[in-house]
Formats: structure tokens, C-alpha cells, sequence
């Protein structure tokens, strides 16, 4: 599987458990930490655990497993590292909090349109 590939299916299944505001950074270019960040949020620390969870399935059910994945903050943040792609689902509050996105604004924003219509 391509990492294009596996941010689709990170994508979609973010999207089938209704993850807010998702994203995608291409960071390859500027970092050897990975190729591509998948970000969103859920409103809950339930839901946050629901979707990496979903995450976790879809990505198995493809034949991709995590090298790893870390639950910070209990389940405010888990982080799930496929080595070219991490997953990182926050509540909202601590997405905010950490703002990944202005640390890594240097990478290229993905748009997921694309992935989410087919």
C-alpha cells in the first residue's frame, strides 16, 4: 500500500465515525519523521478512542499495521505511527491546545475532497 493510499484509508475511516475538522500535511519534504500527518478531533474522550480505534481496523482489514501507538494525555491524543503516515486524533480542546498545524505550517496541506467521493 502507498502512502497516498493509507492516508485515504486513515481518511475515510476518520470520516466514517464523524471525526471534526480533518487534515492532511505533507511533511516529507521538511522532516525525515514521516511523510504525511493526518489530523482531526473528536468532542469526546469516547469518541477520540472510537476513532483511532476505526482507524486501527480499516488500516488492519488493508494488511497495514502500526509500528505504534500512543495514548497522551489518557485519551485527549493518540497517536498512531505507520512510519510514513501518523494518525493523530485530539480532542478538540487539545488539538487547540498543541496546534500541530502551526508547527508543521511549513508542510503542504493535502486536500481530502478527493478521498472522502470515492
Amino acid at each position: 500500500m502507498t502512502d497516498i493510499e493509507e492516508v485515504k484509508t486513515a481518511v475515510k475511516a476518520l470520516d466514517s465515525k464523524k471525526a471534526g475538522n480533518i487534515k492532511v500535511i505533507r511533511i516529507g519534504d521538511i522532516t525525515v519523521l514521516a511523510n504525511y500527518f493526518v489530523i482531526a478531533e473528536g468532542t469526546s474522550s469516547t469518541q477520540v478512542k472510537a476513532l483511532a480505534d476505526e482507524v486501527e481496523y480499516k488500516m488492519g482489514e488493508a494488511g497495514v499495521q502500526p509500528k505504534c501507538s500512543i495514548n497522551q494525555q489518557g485519551t485527549n491524543w493518540i497517536t498512531i505511527d505507520y512510519i510514513d503516515v501518523v494518525v493523530h486524533v485530539f480532542l478538540n480542546e487539545t488539538r487547540e491546545f498543541y496546534g500541530l498545524e502551526k508547527l508543521w505550517a511549513d508542510g503542504e496541506e493535502v486536500d481530502i475532497a478527493g478521498f472522502l467521493n470515492s
